[in-house]
């Protein structure tokens, strides 16, 4: 009997015994019932106790990954309060300390790659000596620990130098990508009054040069709080620095300083390392600080236990620095690995050519987002006919829901024996509610199961728990990565009523889930933006995988429309050329609706655009689709990477019948 006979037909990827066996997993479960009695052999059962002895999780955490630092004597104070439980109390570390803890090393730390070509390619000594360079040099600015560095910056080598020198003094990193525009960059950057910014010149993306030197001159005058202006000729631009208060170009400023041991300041556990920001498409973008010793150990059980990373792996997450994957990608460099950054568009000059990035350097790990593997299947992309991907053992998907026709596709398209870890979390964690397993199953269209240590859970609105209903995704305990606080935020009123006001005591994400009998996780969507024609919720990814699927159409937006007393479903669908949406057209999107989710899925209206609004993390915008249909201000559209799109939405007079 073959294995495809043998297992239900929804799985798609078994791991090997050989793999099994030896996963970074199999040998926490080991260590952990020798010392603990854990359970060693049921992953369900051994998930529940990292919950119910969640210290001894994450003490073993930092004793197995070689956290270099003192823990001190207490692992959690007052554990059961949420909001309030302290981790570590009495811990001493430092971030870049752990990152660069192969400072000596001549292999390889940091590759990375231009969309039009540009490479450069350092090892974990010539990173040190950068970091040594550019710490000497915010020393020399004035930078202490707790004040702020910022980064107006593509995803490139000198935001990785700039954000580990500043960790290394005890300073705070934040950084936002070079598409944004001034005021997009103002009301992020405004709200912390950073004391140096490093900045781009420009950028590269889908083939053209873009100049930032009109838009950091209007971002350097509305920041007084600036000291020192680093500027960085990422591409082959004029740049007047003379015109830019405080500036300096990078390669002069770090040319006056000699490598040097680096003096790395230890702190305590919850000191702040990264200041992340809300999407910001319902508000002022809310400044979201994360401390070094969450961020490292959440980054280590995740990259470690649930994917398999380990010395001398080859990583590569597709991101921007607007995106907190970045932040997810760099601190693999604590495992010794090597990270690969890439910078411009994922499809330029073709879909596939990340694959030649991933085929050339070997990746291992390849992490992407969801709408880009729907593009490739759209595209019918056979990247694994195409390229040597023998390295890659594998592949996450994050962002947004990924499909389960999406899963099919990577297994028959792009790698059969990969393991898909579809993951999600977010911004507010620095890291994942749910995620991958290498001792698991792969089923088709399902994340495979919690995070270690993590009580992830789904709620009914009375905060009951459910198991094969969709309803709120919760964490019912405290866990390390959770944000040290909201700066600006004095009483933490922000930052309660952004997580704990639905279930008090219980972290509630926003996103609409549910959880399988197997105990996998399926996500429907952002629960603000969940459907509800006649007090039914529908979450929006289960229209999305029955329009994408239909002949003709690109892709596809929904959202609800206040209409009478109840709320009607809207479908905007984008077309392939020479496609036009008749009433036949219509009519067949309705019927695949109708028969693959229900009647109540059917929208009252299917309109045709030419763009899709996203954020500048690449996910669609209902929220701000939503707001414009019903004639209400989006706040914050600098949020949006396409804020024009929104125009094809606005007064459409089939909305008003």
């Amino acid at each position: 009997m073959s294995d495809s006979e043998r297992q239900p037909s929804d799985i798609l990827w078994s791991p090997p015994l050989a793999r099994f066996a030896v996963s970074a997993m199999t040998k926490l479960m080991t260590d952990l019932a020798g010392a603990h009695g854990a359970p060693r052999d049921d992953d369900a059962a051994f998930h529940r106790w990292t919950v119910k002895h969640s210290d001894l999780l994450w003490r073993h955490v930092w004793d197995d990954c070689g956290i270099v630092g003192d823990p001190g004597a207490v692992v959690v104070e007052e554990s059961d309060k949420m909001p309030g439980a302290r981790w570590f109390p009495g811990a001493s570390l430092n971030y870049a300390e752990n990152l660069l803890r192969a400072r000596q090393a001549d292999s390889a730390a940091v590759i990375f790659r231009r969309e039009d070509g540009q490479a450069q390619r350092l090892t974990y000594k010539d990173l040190c000596d950068q970091v040594s360079r550019c710490a000497q040099l915010l020393k020399a600015a004035g930078v202490i620990a707790g004040d702020r560095v910022a980064a107006y910056m593509p995803n490139c080598p000198e935001t990785v130098i700039t954000m580990l020198a500043a960790a290394s003094l005890g300073a705070v990193f934040s950084s936002a990508s070079p598409d944004f525009g001034s005021r997009g960059v103002l009301d992020r950057f405004g709200q912390i009054a950073p004391k140096v910014l490093i900045a781009a010149n420009g950028y590269v993306y889908n083939g053209k040069t873009h100049s930032r030197k009109d838009t950091l001159r209007d971002i350097i005058k509305d920041l007084p709080s600036l000291v020192k202006v680093l500027v960085v000729d990422f591409v082959d631009l004029e740049t007047d620095i003379s015109v830019l208060p405080h500036a300096v170009m990078w390669r002069d400023a770090l040319g006056q300083y000699a490598p040097a041991p680096i003096s790395f300041t230890r702190v305590p556990f919850d000191h702040p390392l990264f200041i992340m920001y809300s999407s910001g498409t319902t508000g002022a973008p809310k400044c979201i600080v994360h401390g070094h010793g969450g961020t490292l150990l959440q980054h280590l059980k995740e990259h470690r236990y649930h994917l398999d990373t380990g010395t001398g792996d080859r990583v590569f997450y597709f991101t921007t620095c607007g995106w907190m994957m970045w932040n997810w990608l760099v601190s693999a460099l604590a495992l010794e690995t090597t990270i690969y950054l890439y910078d411009g568009a994922p499809t330029y000059p073709n879909v596939t050519a990340l694959f030649d990035y991933v085929a050339e350097e070997q990746v291992t790990f390849f992490g992407t987002s969801a709408k880009f593997i729907d593009a490739l299947k759209a595209a019918r992309a056979r990247p694994g006919e195409a390229y040597d991907l023998s390295a890659l053992r594998t592949m996450g998907s994050t962002g947004s829901p990924l499909s389960p026709e999406s899963f099919s596709y990577v297994y028959s398209h792009i790698k059969s024996d990969v393991h898909l870890a579809s993951i999600a979390g977010g911004t507010d964690i620095i890291g994942c509610f749910v995620s991958g397993n290498p001792r698991l199953p792969v089923r088709r269209g399902e994340i495979q199961g919690p995070a270690l240590g993590m009580d992830v859970a789904v709620f009914s609105p009375d905060g009951d728990r459910l198991v094969g209903e969709a309803g709120e995704l919760v964490c019912a305990n405290s866990f390390p990565s959770m944000p040290v606080c909201f700066w600006n935020d004095d009483d933490g009123s922000r930052y309660h009523a952004a997580y704990f006001e639905a279930f008090p005591g219980i972290w509630t994400h926003g996103d609409w889930v549910a959880q399988t009998e197997q105990g996998g996780f399926i996500i429907y969507g952002r629960s603000d933006a969940t459907l509800n024609p006649g007090g039914v919720r529908i979450g929006t990814s289960e229209i999305y995988r029955v329009v994408e699927e239909i002949d003709g159409v690109t892709e596809a937006l929904v959202i609800g429309q206040d209409w009478g007393s109840d709320v009607r479903v809207i479908l905007f669908v984008t077309l392939s050329q020479g496609i036009s949406l008749d009433e036949s057209k219509v009519a067949h999107i309705k019927s695949r609706i109708r028969t693959e989710c229900s009647p109540r899925h059917v929208p009252a209206k299917v309109l045709s655009v030419s763009d899709i609004p996203r954020t500048r993390s690449g996910k669609i915008s209902e929220l701000a689709v939503r707001d414009v249909i019903h004639g209400r201000k989006v706040k914050n559209i600098e949020a949006l990477a396409n804020a024009a799109a929104l125009d094809q939405y606005r007064s459409r007079s089939e909305l008003q019948d």
